[in-house]
């Protein structure tokens, strides 16, 4: 069984001070990362085999944040980086607006964002290939990605066969340092299936700005109620045709 985990990056400097790009980690940032470090490192939840982060700084700095908690070296990929500004790196956000407009991803997904950046369709595209690959390189492991909330994105459209080239009808909110996992029974002969396990998990941020830290104390990496939950669907839960 395949699992994969896609960890958003903590805040950047780009988000905080409202500009285009990087910039590394904000303080908060920081504090986010090494919330997670904490949670990862006391339950022990995720036995991964590899971790793999973008090389976009914000990610590479949360990265290096958490590795420790999970006993791997970081391996970098430039194909998991966010979309690609190009020439609008480093503008404010009201300078890029002034420059080259607002991106309308619906009407004009071809459309570089800047010059010498990436369109919709091309980021989609890049994504779909990126975790294609590492999941084949990977098969059967549990893999640990450090990436962008727009990665996150794309695994919903590749996964679900969604269309690569225009965004879909339904958004994403992926939040600074959240968990996302997947799970894939099967392989290509006999068929696979993908099963979203958690999105959006930041249950190790709750205790930011409050006077008590969360105590992990010996929490398990499951619920022991999972174990009473079918793993296939039910015969309530098929599909009118399916049933005999």
């Amino acid at each position: 069984m395949t699992q994969l985990y896609l960890i958003r990056h903590a805040e950047s400097m780009s988000a905080l001070q409202g500009f285009v790009g990087d910039g590394g980690l904000s303080p908060l940032g920081i504090v986010q990362a090494q919330r997670l470090h904490d949670r990862l490192a006391a339950t022990k939840e995720i036995a991964a085999d590899v971790l793999i982060t973008s090389t976009f700084p914000r990610a590479v700095q949360t990265t290096e944040i958490i590795a420790p908690a999970l006993g791997l070296t970081p391996l970098l990929d430039d194909e998991l980086q966010e979309l690609r500004p190009g020439r609008a790196e480093g503008l404010s956000i009201q300078t890029f607006r002034d420059r080259y407009g607002v991106p309308n991803y619906d009407k004009r997904p071809f459309l570089p964002i800047a010059p010498e950046g990436e369109s919709w369709g091309q980021f989609m595209f890049r994504v779909a290939t990126a975790l294609e690959r590492i999941l084949r390189e990977h098969e059967g492991k549990t893999i640990v990605v450090v990436c962008h909330g727009g990665v996150i994105d794309g695994s919903f459209v590749s996964f679900f066969r969604m269309n690569l080239w225009t965004p879909p009808p339904t958004r994403f909110a992926t939040q600074n340092t959240s968990i996302t996992h997947w799970k894939k029974r099967g392989d290509i002969q006999a068929g696979e299936q993908w099963q979203l396990v958690t999105y959006n998990d930041t249950f190790h941020l709750l205790d930011i700005d409050t006077s008590t830290r969360i105590s992990w104390g010996q929490p398990f990496a499951q619920p022991g109620s999972d174990a009473n939950h079918p793993t296939m669907p039910i015969s309530t839960e098929m599909h009118s045709d399916e049933r005999a």
